[in-house]
């Protein structure tokens, strides 16, 4: 980047007591006092974090814009650090699928890093996304502030997916931040014998979810981030914290079982309607489907 030439874009600095400042970071172990933000405040929403090497191979700059397009075509927030590599490809991904992304940076907004990212960032801002620093303005991208910004990354999202990362690796602190905060990692499995997977293979046998196919990341994303669009929805979104959703998606259950599950939570006046209004839209969403004994299960993939 130019000196001189900044982001173009509203500008906000938003404190704890301001209704803006998510509500995910204000619960992370050390909440940032104060966020400084190019773009749009009401990106900063939970997502998905997509992280990896920034000398990244081939093979995992294809699974970051794979799963990040996956992921924003089904409505989902991609957020990452803004990094060469398995970063930026995940950014660009997102806006390629007309979704939101968000980047925390190490330093502050008007110090960007890596400066050549200059124009991928001001597209962030220019599609409604936003790039956000804990740090004010001005204030420069040191090596310490990295490792600092990655609770930021875990805490704001769902879950996180790391698609490459060798040994040592800056990769396993934003891991080891969503652990503490009770999120999921998930990990794209690489080669045994590919120094740029030795991270993301140990990660894997420590009891990190993996990511095999575009199947199961979209059954670990349905999961941990709530409300997605499924394959064959023509663009019905499907909330799985409906009552009556979830208590299928964790077992199968007969008409009777979930008629009571619904006046629980709708009251007996509503009860019927929106149970026959829950099971049109999951189905037909593929998400649930009435199996051979009559019960409601959740749909397998084949």
């Amino acid at each position: 980047m130019m000196p001189g030439v900044t982001l173009k874009g509203p500008r906000y600095e938003i404190d704890q007591k301001s209704q803006a400042f998510p509500e995910a970071l204000a619960h992370i172990a050390e909440p940032p006092e104060r966020l400084y933000l190019i773009g749009n405040a009401e990106a900063l929403m939970p997502g998905l974090a997509i992280i990896g090497a920034r000398k990244a191979t081939p093979y995992g700059l294809t699974c970051a814009r794979r799963f990040a397009r996956l992921a924003a075509e089904k409505g989902v927030n991609i957020i990452s650090g803004g990094a060469r590599g398995c970063d930026s490809e995940a950014h660009k991904a997102a806006l390629e699928a007309q979704g939101s992304t968000v980047v925390f940076l190490g330093g502050g907004c008007d110090r960007l890093y890596p400066p050549e990212h200059f124009e991928l960032f001001q597209r962030i801002v220019d599609a409604g996304g936003a790039i956000a620093s804990e740090h004010p303005w001005d204030y420069p991208p040191v090596p310490y502030a990295f490792r600092a910004r990655n609770r930021l990354i875990a805490g704001l999202a769902d879950a996180v997916l790391i698609v490459e990362a060798g040994l040592p690796s800056g990769t396993f602190s934003t891991a080891d931040e969503a652990l503490d905060a009770g999120k999921e990692v998930l990990v794209v499995p690489g080669s045994i014998t590919s120094e740029t997977a030795r991270g993301s293979n140990r990660l894997l046998y420590q009891g990190a979810t993996p990511v095999i196919d575009d199947e199961t990341f979209e059954d670990v994303l349905f999961r941990a981030c709530g409300t997605l669009r499924r394959p064959g929805a023509s663009s019905l979104e499907v909330r799985t914290d409906n009552p009556i959703v979830q208590a299928i998606l964790a077992q199968p259950l007969d008409d009777e079982s979930l008629l009571s599950i619904a006046e629980s939570a709708f009251g007996k006046q509503g009860a019927r309607k929106a149970l026959m209004e829950s099971l049109a839209e999951a189905e037909t969403a593929r998400v649930i489907a009435r199996q051979p004994d009559g019960k409601w299960g959740p749909v397998v993939p084949l």
